[in-house]
């Protein structure tokens, strides 16, 4: 099977190319590549500052979300007594990867029914406690945190805590109840929101992110960011995105008919499609996901198969979600 016959289904890339005036950004600054960048990209921080409306001493940009995650795991890392993360489990493969590798302990909390438990996150901070993940919409189960129940929980944690909620996938949510976490924000001194250029820009292949939040935890941010992180190019190209606001909206509202029209035509052929909020789906299939998963490999169709657990499938072009039906019709792991 050749490379063209295979849909990228396990990443949740973008299926699209970048806009024009992204490429043209991007070719721009390629033939500049011999140069360093700016030792701290100071233009894309204020870019991102006036997107969103806060100052600029509330921003910071890092390489893609995971790298300012490790941004904040290496400040609880520091001192001779280590704090532990928290966060819900299952959630981003990230959190204990990072974590584990930096000799940051963690500890999981399970998701009940596919969403955080708030609760009982709330009841696990202990003192040794120092950063919690809240992932939101939920990789990869792409439930999404409700505004009361956010507001609920940051009300019970102590404030010596961080709560990073990770919002990578926030542009693609159109549930109204769904936390938001820049106007969250203004209440919760310990609060830092991450979103990246990655998904719902597409521009995953150039790794560039970064967090809101209070001026203290962003400074803190700042002065653990290696020189010369993220490339000119990287940096030109997501100020060209933020510029090209309109034609990224009119991709997100495509993605998410697609992912409603998949979701329901799953839904009714048995299938316990949990409601997803992100760019992607997740199909709890047990112990058969990864007889799923293999199915769906034969038919050029690449999805990230959790053992035991479920599939997570991203939302592409129509021909991608139309195979994804065709393997969950033909293959016997619809349940009626």
């Amino acid at each position: 099977m050749s490379e063209e016959q295979i849909h990228r289904a396990a990443a949740n890339e973008s299926p699209y190319p970048p806009p024009r005036a992204v490429l043209d950004a991007v070719t721009a600054a390629a033939t500049r590549v011999n140069r360093y960048p700016e030792v701290y990209p100071t233009a894309l921080a204020e870019a991102i500052a006036a997107h969103h409306g806060v100052p600029v001493d509330h921003v910071a940009v890092g390489a893609g979300g995971a790298g300012l995650i490790q941004q904040m795991l290496h400040l609880v890392a520091r001192g001779r007594r280590r704090g532990e993360a928290l966060f819900a489990w299952r959630s981003f493969e990230g959190y204990p990867l990072i974590a584990e590798g930096m000799g940051v302990p963690v500890r999981r909390v399970p998701l009940r029914g596919h969403h955080h438990d708030l609760d009982a996150m709330a009841k696990a901070v202990r003192r040794r406690t120092k950063l919690i993940f809240l992932c939101s919409p939920n990789n990869p189960t792409g439930t999404a945190i409700g505004q009361a129940d956010l507001d609920r929980f940051l009300d019970r944690v102590p404030r010596r805590v961080f709560v990073v909620l990770d919002e990578v996938y926030r542009d693609f949510a159109t549930d109204p109840a769904t936390a938001d976490g820049l106007t969250t924000l203004p209440r919760h001194p310990n609060l830092v929101v991450l979103r990246s250029f990655s998904k719902s820009y597409g521009l995953a292949g150039l790794r560039v992110g970064y967090a809101i939040g209070h001026p203290g935890p962003v400074a803190g941010l700042r002065a653990v960011t290696m020189p010369f992180l993220v490339p000119e190019v990287a940096q030109v190209a997501a100020i060209a995105a933020l510029a090209a606001e309109p034609e990224y909206a009119a991709r997100r509202r495509a993605l998410a008919a697609e992912r409603e029209r998949i979701t329901r035509a799953l839904v009714a052929t048995g299938m316990p499609v949990p409601p997803s909020e992100g760019n992607f789906i997740w199909l709890p299939l047990g112990e058969r996901s990864a007889g799923f998963g293999a199915a769906c490999a034969a038919q050029g169709l690449m999805v990230h198969t959790f053992p035991g657990e479920g599939v997570r499938v991203t939302i592409g072009t129509p021909e991608s979600n139309d195979l994804l039906l065709q393997v969950a019709g033909t293959g016997g792991f619809v349940r009626s």
